[in-house]
């Protein structure tokens, strides 16, 4: 059975514009190297009630989705709190994650050259990076040993991209991997010139409702350094669709007497 798989990007930093987002491009990048795609993606800001409704929908959905973001231990972090909301499920410090915090804690005691007080308050305070949702998993983080954690398909990482990226590749690998290359998207699509969107429409509707699976798009420009004003017109699905549909969509051009430019293959 097909999955799809979904992103959330938490953080007021993100949509005040402190920070650009690399998440996305990034996870497009990840699922596209295994045969696979983003299907939807959703920002939110650092509030509660917005965060709890997004991971609601998330682990209603049935969908594959990473989020990250929030769920360090200062007052601005609050993905864990949510996701417990969400589920309608306590929160508490997972063993596992506990190990390993105290692990990276006489790790970083160790490379300054002072001794590992457990009891120290801001010790104690970072024990709250494992306190999950009941029920969690733990995901390995390679960078500090400071882990995320998943529930279900929803999974849960830091926001910093160094950290976040290598823990997206090893969810994917170690719980996804009989999903790769399956029903891989292939993309066709030719540089029309001189038509509009409204004229094409019937020859789109007709490939989509002929082609089941198959996707239209189309993607005008008016200014492009190269083609100039054009439309982009082509099909996106499965590998072994993709050709009909296409030859299909070339056929109706003709029939249109369409001034046609390069054609593309992704």
């Amino acid at each position: 059975m097909s999955r799809s798989f979904g992103l959330i990007v938490v953080g007021d930093e993100i949509l005040s514009g402190k920070r650009l987002d690399k998440h996305m491009p990034k996870v497009i990048e990840l699922l596209a190297a295994r045969g696979l795609q983003l299907a939807w993606a959703e920002y939110v800001g650092d509030v509660p009630a917005r965060i709890t409704a997004a991971l609601a929908r998330a682990f209603a959905s049935g969908d594959v989705v990473f989020s990250t973001g929030g769920i360090g231990a200062t007052p601005d972090d609050h993905t864990r709190q949510c996701a417990a909301a969400a589920l309608g499920v306590p929160l508490g410090l997972h063993p596992e994650a506990e190990a390993l915090i105290r692990e990276r804690m006489q790790d970083t005691a160790r490379e300054q050259g002072v001794p590992y007080e457990p009891d120290r308050p801001d010790n104690v305070h970072r024990l709250n990076m494992g306190v999950f949702p009941l029920g969690a998993k733990i995901i390995r983080n390679p960078y500090n040993k400071i882990p995320g954690f998943s529930i279900g398909d929803v999974h849960f990482v830091p926001g910093f991209p160094v950290m976040a990226w290598p823990m997206i590749e090893s969810v994917l690998d170690e719980r996804y991997a009989e999903l790769f290359a399956r029903g891989r998207a292939v993309e066709k699509s030719v540089i029309v010139f001189g038509s509009m969107e409204a004229t094409l429409t019937p020859l789109m509707e007709t490939i989509e409702r002929e082609h089941p699976g198959i996707k239209v798009f189309s993607l005008p420009s008016v200014d492009h350094a190269e083609h100039g004003r054009h439309i982009e017109l082509g099909v996106k699905g499965d590998a072994d669709k993709v050709d009909a549909a296409y030859a299909q969509l070339l056929q109706g051009l003709h029939s249109f007497d369409a001034r046609l430019g390069p054609e593309l293959v992704r």
